[in-house]
């Protein structure tokens, strides 16, 4: 498995170096967004079994704060992002605190239920999030001190900043607290058994899942120059999962390919003739790989089922 890990790893780092030469620089800086913030969530679902249908508070809120910041502060863009990850990692640990005592259904509806809340926040607040409008940025800002205008080039400084919010990722789940993690999505009472404080570790992880999320979610915003409230409607929170379990979930590689495929779906189908049935065709197509795929399109790869034994005379 880890040297098919690292064939999808360098084949993902390979199309990263090449992508905005063959498409719109911004849909590809979108691409790497989501990538991250798919991975925030396989983090949650895939390594804990925590299934969050409310990770756009995180994504949106953090790209809301960052968007506050640039337009009313003028700082820079590294503040900006810094601003974006603290207000999602707060916010995180304060939706932790309540959410990590329930499992299952329970959990996603409070997760669900707070994000809600967030989002008629920013719908009604229209002084500071422009309401239906959102917040509009005239630039990007400075990048330490630097202008970066070129759509090109800032999608190489996002492509740094999201590999190594996958590399601290990695490192998490294969770090000995990423194996409590995946010992309590097997078995939580022999865990708790063991010694381990489980909601303590639900509760560190769901804040840096949160974190990551507000990270990718600033980076979106400086790409796009709009903070909106489609960041922080549910929808969002349901794609993710959707880009997650089509990639296929504890494998981070997973979520990247998944919401590669999802967001590519998104923007192409649009434009072709059948464009206003584009949620028909990607439901169609999420359903065939799910049947196809029972672990996720790199989740198969990865861990592909046991082989069958040769009848012989």
């Amino acid at each position: 498995m880890s040297r098919r890990f690292t064939v999808v790893m360098a084949a993902l780092a390979a199309i990263g170096l090449v992508l905005p030469w063959f498409v719109y620089p911004v849909f590809a800086t979108q691409l790497l967004c989501f990538a991250l913030f798919a991975v925030s969530l396989d983090l949650l679902f895939g390594y804990v079994g925590l299934l969050s249908f409310g990770q756009a508070m995180f994504w949106g809120g953090g790209g809301y704060a960052a968007a506050v910041l640039l337009q009313r502060a003028h700082v820079d863009d590294v503040f900006a992002i810094l601003g974006g990850i603290v207000y999602a990692a707060v916010l995180a640990f304060l939706v932790g605190a309540i959410s990590v005592r329930r499992s299952g259904i329970y959990f996603a509806m409070i997760t669900l239920a707070v994000a809600q809340i967030q989002y008629f926040t920013a719908y009604q607040f229209t002084d500071l999030t422009g309401g239906e409008n959102g917040i509009n940025l005239a630039t990007r800002g400075l990048f330490f001190g630097v202008h970066i205008t070129s759509d090109r080039t800032f999608y190489y400084v996002v492509l740094v900043l999201v590999a190594l919010g996958v590399w601290l990722a990695l490192r998490v789940v294969r770090s000995p607290f990423g194996r409590v993690l995946q010992a309590m999505r097997e078995n939580e009472p022999r865990a708790i058994a063991l010694g381990f404080r489980v909601n303590r570790y639900k509760l560190a992880v769901f804040t840096l899942a949160g974190a990551l999320a507000g990270f990718a979610g600033a980076l979106a915003v400086l790409a796009n120059r709009l903070a909106g409230l489609d960041m922080v409607d549910w929808h969002t929170s349901g794609a993710v999962v959707m880009m997650s379990v089509l990639g296929g979930v504890g494998t981070v590689a997973g979520p990247i390919v998944g919401a590669g495929i999802f967001q590519s779906l998104d923007y192409f189908v649009s434009k072709t003739a059948i464009g206003e049935e584009t949620n028909m065709v990607m439901g169609a197509i999420f359903g065939l790989c799910v049947l196809l795929f029972r672990r996720g399109i790199v989740g198969s790869f990865l861990v592909p089922g046991p082989k069958r034994a040769k009848i012989t005379d």
